[in-house]
């Protein structure tokens, strides 16, 4: 192995593992110090995790439950040693990570002399208060998710549960790593104002990136909600404001910390109080007066007693109770140290304020300085050449998009004309004219339009246009370099097919808006039936098709907190696509045909939809019917005899109700839809040599949609190509051997 390596790289090797060992041998006098460390951080965790933090964490869970809820539900042990070794795992990370720390600093030497400690400009207290500051968020973050999400959270999963007749029933390995990974997520969504602020100050990101997507950023909070948290309102409402909230919180503070850089030489604290000294000593009194009337006016009376309506344990005690300090005495403590942190945020608002007013472009010199975002149409065209200037094309395209995802195509108008007269070489003239005259109006020398179209009315299609067409000449670049810069060769080069592809997606992108309607209109109907009853009423119906001999039934638990409601979201995704699959091909037929990958008329799309469909719900019916209870019928029969208790986990019972209901439709579908595609073009003789890839195909299909083992995956791969088989035998039959197929073959086909 040696032999294969240079002598360059076999001396840089060699060098590498003497240099570690030299590192080892000066410090291990110290490594026993550290694995003492490692020892005592994995013995204490194991024993925490044995005597209270299991007990914690199943109250935490319970809190909120009703007694009847807290009765049903259970943490389990699925395996002899999973306990044991799940306390094992945790000591085993906790003492590593607790081990970190005094690693590096009985290490800091060696680190230094190899010159691999960090020379940071950054004075250490500044370090520390940023430390500080990112626990803090940390530990808020997690505090919030135990103390108030989970509790809801849990009550109304375990409540659900029960409704639908699924005992919650809980892994303790799951249900552990299902509190850890959510309380990490609350607690690394605490860090946001530290990590938008620092991305902002270092302008890795600009802090306008963070300001100008604040919609995006919304969206997508509410949508790892939605997905991460239970489908009652309440409980996504809970996880979704605080972090838009927090976002808020980050963006204003984000532009505090970039607004004080950019105008750092201006900074001055006194100043900025002195100058708005009634809103300093405003918020003092305001901080103050609230503290002390909450202690003194019945406010900490009223919370109590609200907190003893909801059966929290939580109380707010006397002041000074616990300190040795008079009642009287602790309320005015309290109270100086509110009225201090108020004086701290109204401070550093007068600071942020003064800065403010003083930091534009003009004042400081700086045109550049100048936010294109938060200027109207007349500061765009007031603004000087120079900011306009520093711009490239796709950013002035950036702010002429927000402009109009603002509803503000004035603005974005401005945005181009102006970018378009700095910029000659890089901007288009004729199209920001072009757009000026399709906005309504022709353009002055200042820039301003002469007519009322660029507000709105037609003006909008002229602007959008103009904005979609820089945008598509902006990344029109990829194709010719991909083909060396001959467009005209870029099919060949390519393989043949991207500009068939392209032109049959932009056919259907067109209608995006009804596919996703109809996909999101079935997806919720499906999820809100199984809501609201749907998977009870499932599970009880086959329940009661049991033999009568199994007494007591099926015991169906869920192993995980959220797997009943994964089930439920993976099976109206699914029915989502199903539903769509019709609505897409009718609106790609036409691009289709036209490319020569299907023959017939639009009248074809209904054939298929109709024979699909039919294949569909009859398979559905004969599994649901027959399949489905004669087969759930044998295997309970079969473990009953075997005298053991059957008690089935959620989403293996109900997939093996879809595999044996709706799989059978499927599987009526293929021979269907392999007769609908030799009638569409696609002739025989493909179906009998492409056998090798459709196996391919199906074992791929059935690795990613069915449970990680070979013998549920083999379950479904063989019934797959077994439909396969009678597909090509009944178009063996229909073709006569092949000779004469149902159209002629599609030009796709000859490539």
């Amino acid at each position: 192995m040696a032999s294969a390596l240079d002598e360059d790289t076999q001396q840089s090797l060699a060098a590498g593992r003497e240099s570690a060992r030299a590192f080892l041998r000066s410090i291990q006098k110290d490594l026993q110090k550290v694995f003492v460390v490692f020892l005592l951080g994995f013995l204490a965790t194991f024993w925490a995790l044995r005597v209270y933090v299991w007990d914690f964490l199943r109250n935490v869970t319970q809190s909120n439950m009703s007694p009847d809820v807290a009765e049903a539900a259970d943490v389990i042990a699925t395996t002899p040693f999973e306990v044991i070794l799940l306390q094992a795992k945790i000591g085993l990370i906790v003492g590593a990570i607790v081990a970190v720390p005094p690693l590096i600093y009985v290490a800091r030497d060696e680190l230094r002399a190899r010159g691999m400690w960090p020379q940071s400009p950054v004075p250490r207290w500044k370090l520390a208060g940023i430390a500080i500051l990112g626990f803090g968020l940390f530990g808020a973050g997690v505090a919030y998710g135990i103390y108030a999400f989970f509790p809801i959270m849990f009550s109304f999963l375990a409540g659900f549960g029960l409704e639908a007749g699924l005992q919650p029933t809980y892994s303790i390995v799951l249900w552990t790593e299902f509190i850890v990974f959510l309380s990490l997520s609350f607690g690394l969504a605490g860090q946001m104002p530290l990590l938008i602020t620092g991305l902002s100050y270092a302008e890795i990101v600009p802090y306008e990136t963070f300001r100008d997507k604040w919609r995006y950023a919304v969206v997508a909070i509410f949508v790892f909600g939605a997905v991460f948290s239970p489908p009652d309102p309440f409980t996504q409402l809970m996880w979704a404001f605080p972090l838009v909230a927090l976002y808020g919180f980050s963006l204003y503070l984000a532009k505090l910390v970039v607004t004080a850089k950019r105008s750092s030489d201006r900074i001055d604290v006194v100043s900025a109080a002195r100058n708005h000294w009634n809103v300093v000593g405003g918020a003092a009194v305001l901080g103050g007066g609230i503290a002390y009337a909450f202690y003194e006016y019945g406010g900490r009376t009223a919370v109590n007693d609200l907190l003893r309506a909801v059966d929290s344990d939580w109380r707010f005690l006397e002041p000074g109770a616990g300190l040795g300090v008079d009642p009287a005495t602790a309320a005015a403590l309290y109270a100086a140290a509110w009225a201090l942190a108020f004086v701290v945020v109204a401070t550093l608002w007068a600071v942020y304020t003064d800065l403010d007013t003083t930091s534009a472009g003009y004042q400081y010199g700086d045109p550049t300085a100048i936010d294109i975002g938060e200027l109207d149409a007349a500061g765009v065209r007031a603004a000087p050449d120079d900011v306009f200037e520093q711009m490239d094309e796709p950013e002035s395209l950036a702010h002429a998009q927000a402009a109009l995802d603002e509803d503000n195509p004035e603005k974005a108008q401005a945005i181009l004309d102006r970018f378009d007269a700095a910029t000659p070489d890089e901007g288009d003239g004729d199209a920001g004219t072009d757009a000026s005259a399709g906005a309504g109006g022709d353009t002055g020398g200042d820039g301003r339009s002469k007519g009322s179209g660029a507000a709105g009315g037609a003006g909008d299609d002229g602007l959008v246009g103009d904005v979609q067409n820089r945008t598509s000449r902006a990344s029109s670049t990829f194709l010719s370099e991909l083909t060396d810069g001959n467009e005209d060769e870029a099919e060949d080069d390519i393989g043949g097919y991207y500009t068939d592809l392209k032109f049959i997606f932009d056919s259907v992108r067109s209608k995006s808006f009804v596919i996703l309607a109809v996909f999101g209109a079935v997806m919720a109907t499906a999820f809100t039936w199984l809501y609201l009853g749907g998977l009870a009423t499932v599970r009880n119906d086959l329940e009661r098709r049991v033999p009568a001999e199994i007494e007591g039934g099926i015991n169906i638990i869920t192993l995980h907190p959220v797997e009943a409601l994964i089930f439920m979201v993976k099976f109206s995704v699914l029915l989502g696509i199903v539903a769509v699959f019709p609505v897409v091909l009718y609106h790609a037929w036409p691009a289709l045909r036209e490319r020569g990958f299907v023959a017939g008329r639009i009248y074809q799309v209904y054939l298929w939809i109709g024979a699909l469909g039919a294949g569909l719900v009859g398979g559905f019916a004969l599994g649901y019917a027959y399949v489905a209870p004669g087969l759930i019928g044998w295997l309970v029969t079969d473990a009953r005899l075997a005298d053991m208790v059957i008690t089935y986990q959620v989403s293996d019972f109900l997939w093996l109700v879809i595999y044996t209901t709706i799989g059978i439709g499927f599987l009526a579908d293929i021979p269907i839809a392999m007769i609908l595609l030799n009638n569409a073009g696609v002739p025989y003789r493909v179906f009998r040599e492409r056998w090798r890839e459709v196996t391919i195909g199906i074992m791929l299909f059935a690795a990613v949609f069915t449970p990680a083992d070979v013998i549920t995956m083999l379950l479904a791969t063989v019934p797959l190509m077994a439909a396969y088989g009678v597909g090509i035998g009944v178009l063996f039959v229909v073709t006569f051997g092949g000779r004469r197929d149902l159209s002629p073959p599609a030009e796709f086909v000859s490539r």
